[in-house]
């Protein structure tokens, strides 16, 4: 085996899970974070398909069932929080669901023996030579690893880094959104949900940890504009400068945003790629082919991503031209059905009247039609794009 000293970028989800297989195939693992620690917090993320078979090959499924939510009724109300329309329970929940901050606690704890964690530091340069790749890092000392993965995002500096900037690879689909952890006022039961829109904007609230506290989360329509997506407290004053004077609930989730620690924002975008890899560099998760979280499939792609990756890597005895190029063979076809389901997203978010009427509409009647079955078989069929039969 070569080439068996690899640096992740990324300790979310992608990262370690690729860690996880490297180790098992005979590699070393070091992940690099720019967090201090693992991320908390975050929204419901579930599994279907193909990447349960990957949970159940690492033989963690019954310890993320432990953490494991299950959606409820998500109703959509008005200002007077009076029923407008429902979604049956369970409705977006797939065959597992479990909080980010959770699932991302339990891949940490699988991966800390044998993994080197590097937290609160991140790349600044990459050099490849003929013999590996020189690594230099804003805090720690240098160091020469044999390959470098990019798990670290829709945001990736690995990307940045060695293919380009950002603005060349990132498709905006009209939405940004924030999510956070608060209590729960409204003493919601059984993981249920509320939803509230305006034009252009929408409010969420959604049980969680047990029905002791609430995901909460605001989106709203607008053109791409620059921000720094460290500046937590200039995201806020976005969000509280767009729901300012909105009734419902608002006012006391913006209270409650105030307080929050686990605070996340960002745009609904994609990143789409005509390659994954550049010599010993590849990308892995949402660094690579992000669908949005509207697609639903992203935990999905990272972990089916993680295992492909190194299942190949394995294959190939560590000869990283072979494995990268047959891992993207194998991936594209899914990431590219699971950015496809997310077109459309606008009307999550409708910016007219008649768009508005029309997205309530379909809320009232899709849970008493066929199309129904059609909303649960298509990411069904999507996640199940690849195939593990060739990865014993």
């Amino acid at each position: 085996m070569e080439n068996k000293n690899i640096l992740i970028s990324g300790a979310s989800i992608a990262g370690p899970a690729l860690a996880f297989w490297l180790h098992r195939f005979g590699f070393n693992p070091t992940i690099i974070e720019r967090a201090p620690g693992i991320r908390q917090g975050g929204y419901a993320i579930d599994f279907r398909g193909t990447a349960m078979q990957v949970l159940e090959r690492m033989d963690i499924v019954g310890e993320i069932k432990k953490f494991e939510t299950r959606a409820g009724k998500i109703t959509i109300v008005d200002q007077n929080n009076k029923k407008l329309a429902s979604m049956p329970d369970g409705f977006t929940s797939g065959e597992l669901e479990i909080l980010r901050g959770d699932l991302a606690n339990v891949l940490y704890e699988a991966t800390k023996p044998y993994t080197e964690y590097i937290f609160d530091d991140s790349i600044s340069k990459i050099d490849q030579t003929a013999t590996g790749v020189d690594v230099s890092c804003n805090r720690n000392a240098p160091r020469k690893f044999d390959l470098v993965i990019g798990a670290d995002g829709l945001h990736s500096n690995v990307r940045s880094l060695v293919f380009g900037n950002e603005a060349e690879f990132m498709h905006h689909l009209g939405i940004y959104f924030a999510i956070f952890t608060a209590p729960n006022f409204l003493d919601l039961k059984d993981m249920a949900g509320l939803y509230y829109g305006t034009l252009g904007k929408r409010a969420g609230v959604f049980s969680a940890k047990r029905d002791t506290a609430t995901s909460a989360s605001f989106y709203f329509s607008s053109p791409a504009f620059e921000y720094d997506y460290r500046d937590i407290s200039r995201q806020k004053q976005f969000i509280r400068d767009r729901f300012a004077g909105e009734k419902w609930q608002i006012p006391k989730m913006l209270q409650l945003m105030d307080e929050a620690d686990d605070f996340y924002f960002d745009s609904v975008s994609q990143i789409r790629m005509d390659r994954w890899s550049s010599g010993r560099v590849a990308l892995l998760g949402d660094a690579a082919g992000c669908a949005s979280p509207m697609s639903g499939m992203g935990t999905s792609m990272a972990v089916v991503g993680a295992y492909i990756l190194a299942s190949e890597l394995k294959n190939a005895s560590g000869d990283y031209a072979i494995a990268f190029a047959k891992y993207e063979q194998a991936m594209r076809p899914f990431v590219t059905a699971a950015q496809k389901m997310a077109e459309g997203a606008e009307w999550f978010v409708p910016t007219t009247r008649l768009k508005q009427w029309l997205s309530l509409q379909i809320w009232k009647i899709l849970p008493h039609t066929p199309w129904k079955n059609m909303m649960i078989e298509m990411p069904l069929k999507v996640a199940n794009t690849v195939k593990l039969e060739a990865y014993a």
